[in-house]
């Protein structure tokens, strides 16, 4: 999940796809990226069976991309991280538009809720354990986040700014995670992610910097902003285990103590109440 989603490009790419975009032109239209980035995400995300690559002219050759049942699955982690940056991250050229729930007609905020009782959920109510075939050491990436140019970087400023310091690093990602579950000091993220010291100094630095966490003296507390990113790391973690399922079974186990269940997330309208589904969702223009 952190191969795929740890890149601003795959992101943008796959937001473009569940708005319509099907041809080479159209990505290329709509997003300020080169044809040789462009080539090769569409490779990476044909190759990871997000996107399915079908021919529709023969002379000249022609392909179109269509988003597959696992690519359009994104749309929780998209539609999570939209209203995160939404809300906290002031950096946009434009204000991003809110968005209208078109089966009740109300502009909403996207909430998660459990499947099994349908009770709102905040990152407390989810109780997490490694299921079996779940560690920190084998949730690490082996290799890290490709390396993208400066002038990659530049060009897709401004489309998730903030975002990417949590996604786009694998100890980024691994470290907030820690933090839901109540690590605190630097030696212990040191000691459960087994990371280099320098990288979790990096993350905390730049967490600290986005107002993601509080430096409290020996301790970093997650802020109201950090907790706000309880619904992207739920829904990424959830995308992952649906699409990447391991035969000795799931990573990670949550349970909601409201209900005792096995918890599930499901995005929810908070107008409505009613769960929502990626065609019922329309952005709103601002004036």
């Amino acid at each position: 999940m952190l191969g795929l989603l740890g890149d601003e490009w795959t992101l943008l790419v796959m937001q473009q796809s569940l708005l319509g975009a099907t041809r080479f032109g159209e990505f290329k239209s709509r997003l300020p990226i080169s044809n040789s980035v462009l080539t090769a995400r569409l490779r990476t995300l044909t190759d990871a069976g997000l996107l399915e690559r079908r021919q529709y002219q023969e002379r000249p050759a022609r392909f179109e991309y269509l988003a597959t049942p696992r690519g359009r699955s994104l749309w929780p982690v998209l539609l999570s991280i939209w209203e995160w940056e939404r809300h906290w991250v002031p950096d946009h050229a434009e204000p991003l538009p809110t968005m209208r729930h078109t089966a009740c007609g109300a502009e909403f905020i996207p909430v998660v809720a459990c499947r099994s009782c349908g009770a709102v959920v905040s990152e407390k109510d989810v109780v997490p354990q490694w299921g079996p075939s779940g560690s920190w050491q084998r949730s690490m990436p082996s290799a890290a986040t490709r390396r993208r140019s400066e002038a990659d970087q530049q060009a897709a400023a401004g489309m998730f700014p903030q975002t990417m310091s949590v996604m786009g690093n694998r100890w980024g990602f691994a470290l907030l995670v820690a933090a839901f579950v109540g690590v605190r000091r630097f030696t212990d993220f040191q000691a459960q992610l087994g990371a280099p010291p320098g990288s979790i100094a990096d993350r905390l630095s730049i967490f600290t910097a986005n107002g993601v966490l509080a430096d409290a003296g020996n301790r970093y507390e997650l802020t109201e902003k950090g907790r706000a990113l309880f619904p992207v790391l739920i829904t990424a973690l959830q995308w992952a285990q649906r699409w990447f399922a391991s035969p000795e079974g799931p990573a990670v186990l949550l349970t909601h103590t409201v209900c005792g269940h096995r918890f599930t997330a499901v995005l929810a309208c908070d107008q409505c109440g009613r769960p929502l589904s990626g065609a019922q969702v329309s952005a709103v223009g601002n004036s």
